[in-house]
């Protein structure tokens, strides 16, 4: 697969899962939440239905991770890298690195799917712990394996992944805190925002890699073109910053708007008149005893 379809495809996974997980996170701070998504129940008390309690996340993950993986070994169509050694060679040498090193890493995301799948769907209870600390692993070996897929590489390429590194560093250690401390809206804020910039970061690979300005290509020698690099990555963390502000925002249009409409005309609450000569006050006390009566 070209290495520019290789940084696409996750490019564009983590740039939609980030719009998603936004809005899940603003709609929880909205609704004051004390969770992010609710647990589920003890598998005896979810009822029949068992399709509502299907985890679209894992889903996704699991089905983009396949795709991923079968691109990175079959595409185009025709071409077969399974092959990891050259038996042929009498020095044995490894082949299709890059391929290997994203098909691992769709992998462990698929594992992190696949738990997810098993913990809220399959089990009797659901383990929030083990999914989040798969969900980590997948991170942490993202990490390890953009470490080394930098050896080799032109300067221009060590220095864009480097700078990819920082929030997939600090996603993986915001999932592993959460692990053992869940449930904290400023984790919440913070792994929205890096959400945000990974997908956008991701695809700024894309640009820098293979789509040169003005028509001149990005020089790894040249020290204008790396400091450039680094502030159009300070850019991407206003931006993502910028972002989920923006989904915050509409959501809470949303969310006020779709609350007033829901409230029942005779519902919304009303101070009590204070005065002792009110004639509101005995209006609502008769009313009282009325529907006390018909209780």
């Amino acid at each position: 697969m070209g290495t520019l379809e290789g940084h696409l495809m996750p490019g564009m996974f983590f740039l939609i899962f980030s719009l998603y997980y936004s809005v899940l996170m603003s709609l929880a701070l909205l609704r004051g939440q004390r969770f992010l998504k609710p647990p589920l129940p003890p598998r005896e008390k979810r009822g029949h239905r068992s399709w509502p309690s299907v985890p679209v996340e894992g889903v996704m993950k699991a089905v983009i991770s396949v795709i991923g993986i079968m691109a990175q070994f079959f595409y185009p169509p025709g071409e077969n890298r399974l092959m990891m050694v050259d038996w042929e060679d009498p020095q044995r040498p490894f082949l299709f690195k890059d391929s290997w090193q994203h098909a691992t890493m769709y992998g462990f995301f698929l594992v992190s799917g696949v738990v997810d799948i098993l913990s809220q769907w399959c089990w009797a209870r659901q383990n929030i712990k083990l999914e989040r600390a798969a969900e980590a692993l997948a991170f942490h070996v993202l990490v390890l394996l953009m470490a080394s897929h930098i050896e080799n590489k032109g300067t221009l390429e060590i220095r864009v992944h480097l700078l990819l590194i920082v929030p997939v560093i600090l996603l993986g250690l915001v999932l592993t805190i959460e692990v053992w401390a869940p449930d904290q809206p400023p984790l919440w804020v913070l792994k929205a925002w890096m959400w945000q910039v990974l997908g956008n970061w991701l695809l700024q690979l894309c640009v820098v890699m293979y789509v040169p300005p003005s028509g001149q290509p990005w020089k790894g020698d040249n020290p204008t073109d790396l400091a450039f690099l680094t502030i159009f990555f300070c850019w991407h963390l206003g931006f993502g910053a910028a972002t989920v502000a923006t989904v915050y925002g509409l959501c809470s249009l949303w969310h006020h708007h779709w609350s007033s409409w829901r409230e029942a005309p005779g519902a919304k609450y009303q101070p009590c008149p204070m005065g002792s000569s009110s004639e509101e006050l005995e209006k609502l006390r008769s009313g009282t005893e009325l529907q006390d009566g018909s209780i």
